[in-house]
């Protein structure tokens, strides 16, 4: 391993701990991942903007910041990737499209003021599918995402740059947002850690079209780095009306507290899901391990009922109303996916919405009561396995519909109910695919679902384990 690399697969936690200690230079390690972009980028696209002049320019207030000691921000120094949805001041953010193609933010969304704040430096930004509408990354405008353990893969999406850039040792610390499953679909698909919390644990601004059901969150390889970015970036925010007025709990350091004697529920269906036989398999083991953690574990039927149709009635207003002020100028440049889906939102009635929100309610109230008995909810994370990139959807002898949430039944039900849910690496297949766990809390239990995250990547590390192909080792 050259140093280059060995920087790049450091943790968050490790580098932060290094600038203190003045062991490490943000110079050096903003450097070292500045080449590593050069290299590893064109093969994967995992970055559309690199802020490199900007972030050298940081790491060297932060050296001379870390040099003079004293009360240091918990951050200093760590490079950090967002999602190209959110606003970053003087640099560009396309929301993967043509429309905003040289569209430069005056200022920051209040998460990334927050990680700015908390001494972090933005490195660039992630590669997305245009306006975050689907489970795969790819647009008009950036081209196609690949998964650094297979080129030929994608790495999910809607957050598919955050995590390759994750998985092939790009940066420590990544922001992406989940309005289906957009954080851990791409986490599972390329073997990272990556939450979703509670909705309005993290203020967003501005909102999108998605807000009720999109929640921002980290895309990390290590649990304490997803932590720690929770830490600076949740809390009550004027700008949003959703956000929590809760603020942050310790979650740093209340995390090894483990997860001896919760119950836990494992599902491997929710009842109506159909899954391919090594994610059964893989996922089915890594549920197993919460007996070792001293967890009561139950297969269960949860009896939540498929949300599918519910859910595509939210999707597909949610892109109707993100593209209809650009339709007139710019609708034959916009991904044809995109604008089949708001065509059919556009046709949706507003007693079908109010219909829509009634459901919504209901299917919260049932996994309210369901979580009244349990206090995890284990599943697979994704259906399938990483398809072709490029691809619309998996092959069609898979038995999968054309529509995304076809094979992503695990995900989007607890973003129709706003519930906390992390993916975490449970295994790869026999191909040498990663395939993720989902681990699901009740709404405000984000500390639970980090504690159970934690407690599993104590018993069965993942983080050491990285791509091996030639063509991603500068």
């Amino acid at each position: 391993m050259n140093a280059d690399e060995e920087i790049g697969f450091l943790s968050g936690v490790e580098i932060a701990a290094a600038i203190r200690a003045r062991k490490m230079s943000p110079v050096e390690i903003v450097a070292a991942l500045l080449r590593r972009i050069e290299a590893l980028n064109p093969v994967l696209n995992a970055y559309v903007t690199v802020a490199a002049d900007a972030a050298m320019a940081e790491a060297q207030v932060a050296e001379s910041r870390a040099a003079r000691g004293g009360d240091l921000p918990p951050l200093l120094g760590v490079p950090v990737s967002t999602k190209d949805s959110f606003e970053t001041k003087n640099l560009r953010t396309t929301f993967g499209s043509r429309v905003f193609a040289n569209y430069i933010p005056v200022g920051d969304a209040p998460l990334v003021e927050r990680l700015r704040r908390s001494g972090a430096i933005v490195i660039g930004k992630t590669a997305m599918p245009e306006f975050a509408w689907k489970a795969m990354t790819d647009s008009p405008l950036q081209g196609v995402t690949r998964n650094p353990w297979s080129l030929d893969h994608t790495p999910g999406g809607s957050s598919g740059g955050a995590s390759a850039q994750m998985a092939a040792g790009l940066g420590p610390l990544a922001v992406g947002t989940d309005g289906g499953g957009s954080i851990r679909i791409p986490a599972s698909f390329t073997g990272v850690f990556g939450i979703k919390p509670s909705f309005g644990r993290i203020p967003v601004y501005p909102s999108s079209s998605f807000d009720a059901l999109s929640h921002p969150g980290p895309i990390t390889r290590t649990v304490a780095d997803s932590a720690a970015m929770l830490a600076v970036m949740a809390g009550p925010h004027s700008a949003d009306r959703f956000s929590l007025e809760a603020p942050p709990q310790d979650y740093i350091g209340l995390l090894g507290a483990g997860v001896a004697g919760l119950r836990v529920a494992w599902s491997p269906d929710l009842g109506y899901a159909k899954v391919d036989a090594e994610v059964a398999a893989v996922t089915a083991a890594a549920a197993s391990v919460f007996e070792e953690l001293g967890c009561a574990v139950e297969e269960v039927d949860p009896k939540f009922g498929d949300p599918l149709e519910l859910y595509e009635v939210f999707l597909q207003v949610g892109a109707a109303a993100a593209i209809q002020p650009h339709r007139a100028q710019w609708e034959r440049e916009l991904d044809p996916g995109l604008v089949a889906i708001a065509n059919r939102g556009a046709q949706r009635g507003a007693l079908e919405l109010a219909r829509a929100q009634i459901e919504r309610n209901q299917l919260y109230d049932r996994m309210r009561r369901f979580f009244d008995v349990y206090d995890l909810l284990l599943t697979p994370t994704v259906a399938v396995l990483p398809f072709r990139a490029g691809a619309a959807s998996p092959p069609p002898e898979q038995g999968r519909g054309e529509d995304w949430p076809s094979w992503t039944p695990f995900s989007f039900p607890f973003n129709l109910t706003q519930l906390p849910a992390a993916s975490v690496p449970g295994g790869f297949s026999q191909s040498g695919l990663p395939i993720g766990l989902q681990i699901v809390g009740r709404r405000f239990a984000d500390l639970t679902v980090l504690q159970a995250a934690a407690a599993y990547e104590s018993a069965r590390p993942w983080a050491d384990r990285r791509p091996t192909l030639s063509i991603i080792r500068p």
